[in-house]
């Protein structure tokens, strides 16, 4: 098997031909379709002429209107090259695709069936190329002329920009043009051929702008497009008021559709959304997905800036675009909730999983070095880790030199490709700290960040050290600018006494505070890296007094949360068998907390999942062993709570629904005391599960109480097990639920995921449907490392790699951490990926396996 090519940073190149403009003609028919391109080149560099094509059947081709010979030009599988032409030329191509077999959801496809058949495009990042011959790279951007013509039936015909035309035609057949004036890449190309009902309304932009905004779902769906349609508006009054960034063209679409690869897609001014992200409603949608819509909506309006005006150089630069927006949909969603619940939201997420990549054999840098498949590289270490380095500036910078450094980043680049220096440059304008960020873009792993406390007096020293491992094929570490927010607290009083934004540039510093003033008989608590200040892993010399004392004082919420979270995860790792601590901040934190903050006291019961403990682990690891620590720790806080938790649930009756913080965090704070209640054993607790379902007023409600019957194997599981299906059958999103819910609880065996997964309504097209057990599964480590749960998921894998690689090479990330297993179970685990990498044959699941197999 020959090895995959590999594209590297450092050969990077200017594209040899800039496109002026082109003219595309997309005509749908019942067996294919066929694409004419009309495009003006201009050479800006010497070089050959390249195109980059993929599944595509070459109809015609000519030069300004001359018909090239046979002998005039070369195809392969991937390229299209032409021998001679003038430095300005107009080439125009026909091909003919089939988009009706394209199961890899990239390119244009086809989505759905009967009467929800739809026809959609995903070219983010290299799907542009199976629809037509084309230079196919970010740093290419022209304008789009966009006609779509297709059979009756299908009454929406859409593309990017605005409409400038539409009619009928013989043969039952119909058109419409659109015109996107704004010059863009490839990968904001979208177009879609349905039969969608639409939900209009306006926005009226700050510069007087009137902006039609619609989004499209089928006539089923389209009364759960109301969350998303106040999303939108919000997002767009968010981003003016805080960057000054308002919307450019005169209209805004969103498309939902079910299969799709991503969870959105911010095509200029045509959005393709996943339908668990943009279809919400009390009924069908539980608090967590209803919010998760609205911040996803978020993100993909603010690329219209951080990515579509602006965008990346090269596919080495995906960070840029995806880092930055991240960290501002974050920004706008804790400005619509809790900021220190979406805070610890934003570092669970890390921890759990990012840390997971940083810690595995899929360890890269927030920039890569290299790549065989780019689709392999839209990871939680682009996203998530290239948010908080662009938090860490933001912090350090303060609110209004990072508003000018941002405002240069807009000023300078609009319309243009760039880069991560780029950024860091115009950030650097307004504080030239933030160039000190380089490194962080370029070096993989997770710092781990240790220190201590003195005290001298009234001086108070905060001793800092930092250590990153060492990743094979990158060079040895370097000390990083962290910024570590530390304040001071009087250990008796609970009074704040200091606050101060530290920055860790050395291996080891100290850091002084003078002047601390403290009570008769008390000693100060230093409370460090407060709102996670930066992206690492923290070793302070607490103890366990001090973390206690921080559940209680910290005037910070989220460090209220961590402060628990480091008593618990002590615990787990073995550190300690006294839990007293735990329950007794856990009992006055939350008693404190159910009335005024319902949504940080339910989040204050957060335990890590066993894939995140299982990081712990460098070798000789055994998720059975962490899981029964972790079991014993959910049984201890349960007993411990016995006596207040009924009354505590009790105090939160159902009631008629709203949508509030307030309100949200109340169900979730709910549907956790029920579970404690079931786990202790409290004799109503059976009864108030089935009530809860049976009374619920939403989703939130009903499924909890599903959850809570499910995870305990309730005597009328069975009963309430069918009637959610049969309540919710034409419902493909909350079907994927019912799927999850069991696939996920402890009580179900991997033998029973296999069940689910040959049921009829199992579609193995649907990507939404395939992570509802394999993404269960690989939460529950004990059945993924079992020698039935490698051979249930990886023959999944196989099976995708077949007819959609880019989900495939996703799903398979879960094994990254193979080599850390018992010698036993690493063994069997290597032998099945090994026979799996025999068998496969996509350089999206080929690449993913030969790092996670390379020296090991």
């Amino acid at each position: 098997m020959s090895e995959p090519t590999k594209v590297y940073l450092k050969d990077y190149t200017p594209p040899v031909f800039a496109v002026k403009n082109i003219d595309l003609d997309i005509k749908l028919y019942d067996e294919y379709a066929t694409v004419y391109a009309k495009t003006a080149y201009e050479r800006k560099t010497a070089g050959q002429f390249v195109l980059f094509g993929r599944d595509l059947q070459l109809q015609s081709i000519t030069i300004d209107g001359q018909a090239l010979d046979a002998a005039d030009y070369a195809v392969d599988d991937e390229t299209l090259s032409i021998h001679h032409t003038p430095d300005e030329f107009v080439l125009e191509t026909v091909v003919k695709i089939v988009p009706q077999t394209n199961t890899t959801l990239e390119g244009l496809y086809q989505a759905g069936s009967g009467d929800e058949l739809m026809f959609v495009t995903q070219c983010e990042a290299e799907g542009f190329r199976k629809i037509t011959f084309f230079p196919d790279r970010p740093d290419v951007l022209t304008e789009y002329r966009t006609r779509l013509e297709a059979p009756k039936r299908f009454k929406t015909l859409l593309a990017n920009g605005n409409l400038i035309d539409s009619g009928e035609l013989d043969d039952d057949r119909h058109f419409a043009i659109w015109h996107d004036p704004t010059k863009k890449p490839s990968y904001l190309f979208a177009c879609v051929i349905a039969n969608l009902e639409v939900l209009s309304d306006t926005f009226t932009t700050m510069e007087g702008r009137e902006v039609l905004l619609e989004v499209y779902a089928t006539a089923h769906d389209i009364d759960k497009c109301h969350v998303g349609m106040q999303a939108l508006k919000d997002s767009m009054k968010w981003d003016e008021e805080n960057y000054g960034c308002a919307y450019d063209l005169d209209r805004y679409m969103i498309v939902a559709t079910s299969q799709f690869n991503m969870g959105a897609m911010e095509n200029k001014g045509l959005n393709i959304f996943n339908t668990s992200c943009v279809l919400s409603s009390p009924e069908t949608a539980t608090d967590e997905r209803s919010f998760r819509v609205k911040s996803v909506i978020a993100h993909e309006y603010f690329h219209n800036w951080t990515g579509n005006r602006i965008t990346c150089r090269d596919w080495f630069q995906l960070c840029l675009k995806e880092g930055f927006t991240v960290f501002r949909d974050q920004s706008f969603s804790g400005d619509f909730r809790s900021k220190a619940v979406q805070r610890i939201d934003d570092v669970a997420l890390l921890r759990s999983a990012q840390f997971d990549e940083d810690s595995g054999s899929l360890a890269h840098p927030v920039r890569p070095e290299s790549f065989v498949e780019i689709n392999n590289f839209y990871t939680l270490t682009i996203y998530e880790k290239g948010a908080e380095i662009v938090r860490m500036m933001a912090t350090l910078m303060g609110k209004e030199k990072f508003r000018q450094g941002t405002d240069e980043y807009f000023r300078r680049y609009d319309g243009q490709a760039v880069t991560v220096e780029d950024f860091l440059s115009a950030l650097a304008s307004a504080d030239e700290r933030a160039s000190l960020f380089l490194p962080w873009y370029r070096q993989p792993g997770t710092p781990v960040v240790s220190g201590d406390f003195v005290v001298n007096g009234d001086t108070v020293t905060v001793n800092l050290a930092q250590k990153t491992r060492h990743v094979a094929g990158y060079d040895a570490p370097i000390a990083l600018p962290i910024p570590v927010d530390t304040a001071i607290f009087d250990g008796k009083s609970g009074k704040l006494l200091a606050q101060k934004m530290l920055l860790l540039t050395q291996d080891a510093q100290s850091f002084e505070f003078e002047g601390i003033n403290l009570d008769a008989d008390s000693r100060p608590v230093v409370s460090v890296l407060r709102n996670f200040s930066a992206p690492v892993k923290l070793e302070f010399d607490y103890t366990n007094e001090d973390l206690a004392f921080l559940v209680a004082h910290e005037t910070e919420g989220f460090n209220r949360w961590q402060a628990l979270q480091t008593l618990i995860n002590r615990w787990l790792a073995g550190q300690t068998d006294d839990a007293s601590f735990i329950l007794s901040s856990l009992k006055s934190a939350v008693s404190k907390l159910r009335e005024s903050d319902p949504m940080l006291a339910a989040r204050l019961f957060d335990l890590p999942s066993q894939k995140e403990l299982g990081m712990a682990y460098e070798e000789n690891y055994d998720p059975a062993k962490v899981k029964a620590r972790r079991d014993e720790l959910v049984q201890i806080i349960a007993d411990g709570l016995a006596d207040v938790v009924g009354d505590w649930y009790q105090a939160l009756p159902l009631v008629a629904y709203e949508d509030t913080p307030d309100a949200r965090g109340r169900r979730l704070l709910r549907n956790i005391l029920l579970d404690i209640a079931l786990t202790a054993k409290i004799a109503q607790a059976d009864t108030w599960a089935y009530e809860q379902y049976q009374q619920a007023g939403c989703m939130s409600e009903r499924f909890g109480a599903l959850s809570a019957i499910i995870n305990h194997d309730l005597p009328r599981k069975a009963e309430f097990v069918a009637d959610f299906y049969d309540r919710f059958a034409d419902e493909e999103l909350v079907i994927d639920s019912w799927f999850s819910v069991q696939a996920a609880s402890g009580k179900t065996s991997v033998a029973d995921i296999a069940a689910l997964m040959q049921r009829e309504d199992y579609d193995w097209n649907t990507p939404n449907r395939v992570r509802t057990t394999l993404g269960a599964l690989s939460a529950k480590p004990v059945q993924l490392w079992s020698e039935e749960g490698l051979q249930l998921y990886l023959s999944a894998i196989e099976r995708l790699d077949k007819s959609n690689p880019q989900v495939a090479a996703r799903m398979l990330g879960s094994f990254a951490r193979w080599y850390t297993l018992e010698e036993k179970a690493r063994a069997i685990a290597k032998q099945h990926l090994s026979q799996l990498q025999q068998v496969v044959s996509s350089k999206n699941v080929l690449e993913v396996l030969g790092n996670m197999l390379k020296d090991k």
